[in-house]
């Protein structure tokens, strides 16, 4: 279990980055609302996309099983490092001119990508699925639901520093992946 919350909260970090970032902005929201919206669509696609990388790690896992802790190790080790890679070297910070429905889903799937690699790796962990993916879900509602709350009192100097913990988080879970649970 401890497995699903580490890889919940590091999968979140993305989205806690962007939420910092447009809590900084805010424009044209109050902070509970857009916070609100915020948990909400970045819950729902963390939630979902790791579901869809399992179910399609699970179609083609027969073919791969003697290398799934390798594919896994890989992907996880991939997806920290350019979590790592643009923590060093951008920010998330790009000017929006109004946070709508449509640019929140765009954030939304930008920010989840990743995770659907992730949910791969779901099937190394002795863990229920479904509640995996719902804790994944939950994790980042709350983590990007808070990170509306810090940008609005920090500014965006936190952003950066969200995507290379998560990243860091990411390579560890890979490394164990790879080394014990073969």
């Amino acid at each position: 279990m401890i497995e699903v919350l580490l890889l919940a909260f590091a999968l979140s970090m993305d989205a806690f980055a962007v939420s910092i970032g447009l809590g900084a902005k805010q424009n044209g929201h109050t902070t509970k609302e857009l916070a609100f919206k915020a948990g909400l669509f970045f819950g729902i696609f963390q939630a979902l996309m790791p579901l869809l990388g399992y179910l399609g790690g699970k179609g083609v896992f027969g073919f791969v099983s003697q290398y799934a802790s390798y594919i896994a190790f890989g992907l996880l080790a991939l997806i920290g490092a350019k979590m790592i890679y643009e923590g060093v070297n951008e920010g998330v910070g790009e000017e929006i001119a109004k946070i709508t429905n449509k640019i929140m889903l765009t954030l939304a799937i930008a920010t989840s990508i990743d995770a659907m690699a992730a949910g791969f790796s779901l099937m190394l962990l002795d863990l229920n699925p479904l509640l995996s993916c719902a804790i994944i879900g939950l994790t980042t509602f709350v983590i990007s639901f808070l990170g509306v709350y810090v940008g609005k009192l920090s500014g965006t100097w936190l952003e950066s520093k969200a995507e290379i913990f998560g990243g860091v988080v990411l390579v560890a879970i890979g490394f164990r992946v790879l080394f014990f649970l073969r």
